[in-house]
């Protein structure tokens, strides 16, 4: 790619020597919003399931299966932030990875297949006003003729028009193409990973979820985590020196 401004890679801006993107729902998260949103108010939880198979083998693109899947939930936009302000709970870990972060100039950088304002108003819950972290993401517009706080009066907007909708490699790409760049974390578990996974220099999967088993089938160094308490732990031991990111890409632990 071309040369990059500094007002293409904020995460710069504090001269870091690590760097930690990730994923947003079911990562900083407990619970996928959208998989929530889909399973209760949408076309249901076997309907996305079959979804995120064909993504996962090819079938259909995640932009595709997305829109479907966001497309078929009707209830008013305020109302969904509402329910799942009510309903999403922060990783138990992640406040404490946070914290150590803001103390060791490590900025976070959230690349989310979700929608902006969903996850600044879950974010305001979970860490408080005032949250220091960037969000590039998907965003949400309102049907012609509609509001989006009417019933069926919402859609997705995407990122970007790729076949992700949103391409996080695209945003990573800026930083590692940088001279002297600083290390880079990813952490994520699900399809919409899927552009991430081989774009920084240590991959956190969640265990259980669909990025493990993609990761496996395309030979990408990854580790798994459980909460954010493994990442913290690691993340710490690197910058301290003391293992690598070589040695850390354990696979399933």
């Amino acid at each position: 790619m071309g040369s990059v401004t500094a007002s293409e890679t904020p995460a710069m801006a504090t001269d870091p020597k690590f760097i930690f993107f990730t994923d947003f729902d079911g990562t900083i998260t407990t619970a996928d919003s959208n998989d929530y949103m889909t399973d209760n108010y949408g076309f249901g939880r076997e309907k996305r399931a079959a979804g995120n198979h064909d993504v996962l083998t090819g079938k259909v693109n995640f932009r595709e299966s997305f829109e479907e899947m966001m497309d078929s939930i009707d209830m008013p936009y305020d109302q969904c932030i509402q329910v799942l302000r009510e309903s999403v709970n922060l990783d138990p870990g992640f406040k404490e990875f946070y914290d150590w972060a803001q103390a060791n100039n490590v900025p976070i950088v959230i690349l989310s297949g979700g929608m902006q304002p969903i996850i600044r108003a879950l974010l305001d819950v979970l860490l408080g006003p005032g949250w220091n972290i960037q969000i590039v993401s998907n965003d949400v517009a309102a049907r012609d003729g509609k509001s989006i706080n009417e019933k069926g009066g919402w859609r997705i907007t995407f990122h970007d028009d790729s076949i992700h909708g949103h391409d996080k490699s695209i945003e990573i790409r800026k930083y590692s193409s940088l001279p002297n760049r600083p290390t880079m974390f990813y952490a994520g578990d699900g399809v919409s990973d899927l552009s991430a996974a081989r774009e920084t220099d240590l991959l956190f999967a969640k265990a259980g979820k669909d990025l493990v088993d993609y990761c496996e089938t395309e030979k990408i160094p990854f580790v798994t985590f459980r909460d954010w308490t493994s990442i913290t732990q690691t993340c710490k031991d690197i910058a301290a020196g003391k293992t690598t990111v070589e040695a850390a890409a354990k696979g399933r632990i």
